[in-house]
């Protein structure tokens, strides 16, 4: 099984462990789009997993967020990368296939021993801002990703600027889960 080093461009998982804790032992990128049937479910798969093994994991939905989107094809060189993928520490595990054959063969768990757990089952509700999609709809363009501008020199002309706050696809990430 080749595994893969977590390190691109402006993120030093290593350094950020030390920094946040916990926040990054284990990412997880999924998708939350249904085109291809086999990959949303393997992202579901892999979720359930991990939120039965009750570990604490970073999940970022390359279809919500073009950042997140830019970093897995940034770790893969390139190369188009299907999800799920599952980083542990800062190594790529591998994408479903790889994930659920660790399981079975019992060496999962192994890799998982000291990753932060999920204690109480407070930590299995879902969020009160953004019922655990990790993102909301931008409260200041309310989704559009426009805002109306009145013009400097015409208090009756107008114009739309795009929306500083939210991604490309009117979100902004939720202030309460993903702080």
């Amino acid at each position: 099984m080749k595994l893969l080093q977590l390190n691109h461009k402006g993120m030093d998982l290593e350094k950020e462990e030390e920094e946040e804790g916990e926040k990054h032992w284990i990412i997880l990128y999924t998708t939350s789009m249904r085109g291809i049937r086999k990959t949303f479910q393997d992202c579901n798969r892999i979720r359930f997993l991990l939120r039965s093994l009750r570990v604490k994991f970073d999940e970022r939905d390359v279809s919500l967020h073009m950042d997140y989107r830019d970093e897995l094809w940034n770790l893969f060189g390139g190369k188009v990368t299907i999800p799920p993928k599952l980083f542990i520490k800062g190594t790529c595990i591998g994408g479903a296939d790889e994930v659920l054959a660790l399981h079975e063969l019992g060496c999962l768990r192994n890799l998982l021993e000291g990753a932060p757990t999920i204690t109480t089952d407070h930590d299995h509700c879902p969020c009160l801002g953004c019922n655990n999609f990790r993102f909301s709809i931008c409260s200041l363009c309310s989704g559009s990703r426009k805002l109306r501008t009145i013009h400097a020199h015409d208090d009756h002309d107008f114009f739309f600027v795009r929306c500083p706050e939210c991604n490309e696809n009117g979100l902004v990430k939720c202030t309460i889960c993903t702080s």
